[in-house]
């Protein structure tokens, strides 16, 4: 047992490696295409039932879209699943270091982490405790 660890110690003390690294490299492409992940998109999204609001996460996750969720058919629906689906939201928001937002009674806008939604009087912060 003590021939493995002299030997293991050895390769690391020595400073030249085995001869099965010496071949190895890593190519580096300087020109890579990041095609339409480069440019921010913003994308609608409408939310009829709790399901429906993978799509728009999964969009937030990947961090080039700007969400515009149309929570109207769901809150016309089913108020505990509206409810369920904009604290989802948030925490996805959170989690990206993003920002939410309330539009009127009908959108929220999620933001990746890079952008901010300006605030006024139409605009309104997304809580954990909205409609109760």
């Amino acid at each position: 047992m003590g021939g493995i660890f002299s030997k293991i110690k050895e390769v690391f003390n020595s400073t030249e490696y085995p001869d099965e690294f010496k071949e190895d490299y890593v190519e580096i492409d300087t020109k890579l295409d990041v095609g339409s992940k480069a440019k921010v998109q913003i994308r609608p999204f409408v939310i009829e039932e709790f399901g429906d609001i993978k799509p728009a996460l999964d969009a937030l996750r990947e961090g080039y879209t700007i969400a515009l969720v149309n929570i109207k058919p769901l809150r016309d629906k089913d108020l505990v699943e509206l409810k369920r689906a904009v604290n989802k939201l948030k925490k996805t928001s959170d989690a990206i270091e993003g920002d939410i937002a309330g539009i009127g009674e009908d959108w929220i806008v999620v933001t990746p982490g890079f952008a901010k939604v300006f605030r006024d009087t139409q605009t309104e912060e997304v809580a954990d405790t909205e409609m109760q």
